[in-house]
């Protein structure tokens, strides 16, 4: 049986640049993977690469989904087919309700948005799984919002699509204790056995909240090492420093 994910050898350039230089990764459903790594490493590329994004040309590799080939699929065609990317700096959009750019995404997704009463159901539902009040829904897209307003509305989105693939560049940038609490929370509650999730993070401390069954690092891009929870703590404790030392040894 096909891997809900499966990157092979990926290397990946931006503007003649190499940023990934053999990836190789793969996740099933119903596991959360955290991907790890210094400033630099190549961990936002990765995550842009996944979602389609134009500007970061693949190189060599593939990228599978489901047993699929999608490494030259657009965007939107790999939305529709359940990949969701969680922003690191999500943008706002001045004048564009929340409940209208909700119900809009979740159109372009599934190509039919049901009737407005299902969906403002749904929307309030969702919207209490993540402690949210009902006049959020009535704010302009991060207009204003703090940090932690900002990645709760990426959880929600995430909520109402029911993503196969949820990939979160560091959703934990930025937020406070009792923020990170909600959104990890939420995070939690969306996960399940259809669901694969890719949690890439600087930090151990959402990975307390996240329990991730595997844990993987990557550096100068590659992923250099993979273990287990554990390893994020280990990581915690001593930094990067010791896994340079023996990719340093290994190259030799």
């Amino acid at each position: 049986m096909a891997s809900l994910l499966e990157i092979q050898d990926l290397h990946v350039d931006v503007d003649g640049k190499p940023i990934l230089k053999g990836v190789n990764l793969r996740v099933e459903k119903g596991e959360i993977h955290a991907l790890m790594g210094p400033n630099g490493s190549g961990k936002s590329t990765l995550s842009n690469v996944l979602m389609g994004h134009p500007k970061y040309t693949v190189t060599k590799g593939r990228i599978l989904y489901n047993g699929e080939d999608i490494t030259a699929e657009k965007t939107h065609l790999r939305a529709r087919r359940g990949i969701f990317l969680a922003f690191q700096y999500p943008m706002a959009i001045p004048g564009v309700t929340v409940a209208n750019f909700l119900r809009t995404s979740l159109k372009a997704v599934r190509g039919d948005e049901g009737a407005v009463k299902t969906f403002r159901k749904t929307l309030r539902e969702k919207m209490a799984l993540l402690e949210m009040p009902e006049t959020f829904a009535t704010r302009y897209v991060n207009d204003g919002f703090s940090g932690g307003e900002k990645k709760r509305l990426e959880t929600l989105q995430m909520a109402l699509l029911e993503p196969t693939l949820a990939v979160l560049d560091e959703t934990d940038s930025g937020l406070d204790i009792d923020a990170l609490r909600i959104v990890s929370t939420g995070i939690n509650k969306i996960a399940g056995p259809n669901t694969g999730i890719l949690v890439i993070t600087h930090y151990q401390r959402i990975l307390s909240y996240v329990k991730p069954h595997f844990v993987h690092v990557l550096m100068s891009g590659q992923i250099v090492h993979s273990g287990g929870a554990e390893m994020a703590q280990e990581l915690e404790k001593k930094g990067y420093d010791w896994l340079k030392e023996e990719e340093k040894a290994v190259a030799a």
